[in-house]
């Protein structure tokens, strides 16, 4: 199999680890003049950028994509936390922080659960395999409804909503997206104002929440996905969840260090300084090769192996940093109960894995079956 031809390329390969580790072993934090980018790949390398003081999670000029100025989906995104640095980030990180730690994980597990067989009732996805990637992407949006006290009426809406806003905030998004995502942005927020518990909230706070919906899409589609592959592949794992169903929160948990659903991002230097040893510019963007990291052997000994009972797994998959997300236990908690929903629907990984493809994608890897 020939490798991928970059760290972006690699986001999509059928197995971008060979390659993965080689820039680990020999590249660890390197420009790729192909893609005009830095890439940091080795978890000293991921560590160094996340936590550097020269690196912003937006380019200075630009905080908010020039495509969204002017619309709702441009006024959400520059609220968001974790789309903002300096006084704002450190303003309102306390209070997103302090909304999700304030979940009660049996809770959201009931909810979760709740969702998923919803799911599986409405898209019998053992009969149809190519239902599956819609489970996927609507579990974490049909989940937070219950977990956020919407009426369970409004799931598929909700979901609808989730993904529109998703494509809006792409950095390939057309006119017609954003169009779209700006609607479903105002109705997402409509409906967290509405919430009793919102009542008075500001918007910064209201925007945060809808965020909850959009940054758990993708995320929590590919971690469905790619653990439903790993089941596949590694029938130790899979015997064994079928003998002790709890078991299957440590498969989740393996499966987002070992086949990471969000690969890279990037961080954006807005003044002259070095990182991981390298000199850098105000201007230059660094690719933050989280799925690289995973596998480096110095974050985790013998990365190859899929082992579910890993001791002091070290995962970049969601990130480090000031702007690590907050929501790791979340969507481990989501995803485990998708996955358990659709094994107990009858969905078997084996026969769903034989043939699939990634959906297209620069950072996030999305199993697409059937």
């Amino acid at each position: 199999m020939e490798p991928p031809a970059d760290a972006v390329a690699a986001v999509t390969h059928p197995d971008p680890y060979p390659y993965y580790a080689e820039l680990v072993a020999r590249r660890p934090f390197h420009r790729d003049a192909s893609l005009g980018l830095w890439v940091a790949a080795s978890a000293g390398a991921v560590t160094a950028t996340l936590t550097s003081e020269i690196c912003r999670v937006r380019p200075a000029a630009e905080p908010v994509p020039r495509t969204l100025i002017g619309t709702p989906a441009g006024e959400l995104f520059g609220r968001l936390v974790r789309m903002n640095d300096g006084a704002y980030h450190l303003r309102q990180k306390p209070t997103v922080s302090a909304t999700l730690a304030m979940l009660d994980g049996a809770v959201v597990a009931g909810h979760a659960r709740d969702a998923a067989q919803a799911l599986t009732a409405e898209l019998d996805p053992a009969a149809h395999p190519e239902r599956l990637a819609d489970f996927a992407f609507r579990l974490s949006a049909y989940a937070l409804v219950g977990v956020l006290g919407l009426p369970a009426a409004a799931r598929a809406q909700t979901a609808a909503h989730a993904g529109d806003v998703v494509r809006a905030l792409a950095p390939a998004a057309t006119p017609a997206d954003v169009e779209r995502g700006s609607v479903a942005a105002a109705a997402l927020g409509a409906g967290v104002r509405g919430l009793p518990r919102y009542a008075g909230a500001g918007e910064e706070r209201i925007a945060n929440v809808v965020g909850f919906f959009s940054q758990a899409y993708e995320a929590t589609a590919g971690l469905v996905g790619n653990t439903l592959v790993a089941l596949a592949r590694h029938a130790e794992a899979r015997e064994r969840v079928a003998r002790d169903a709890t078991w299957l929160g440590a498969v989740v948990s393996e499966a987002a260090r070992h086949d990471a659903p969000v690969q890279n991002t990037r961080r954006f230097v807005a003044e002259a300084g070095s990182v991981a040893g390298q000199a850098l510019k105000p201007g230059d963007t660094v690719l933050v090769v989280l799925a690289a990291a995973n596998r480096d052997p110095a974050a985790n000994p013998d990365p190859v192996r899929f082992d579910p009972a890993r001791r002091e797994r070290r995962s970049f998959t969601f990130g480090g940093g000031p702007h690590a997300c907050p929501g790791e236990a979340l969507a481990v908690t989501i995803a485990t109960a998708g996955v358990a929903a659709l094994l107990a629907a009858g969905v078997t990984p084996e026969r769903v894995a034989a043939s699939f493809t990634y959906r297209p994608s620069a950072n996030t890897r999305i199993p697409l079956f059937g």
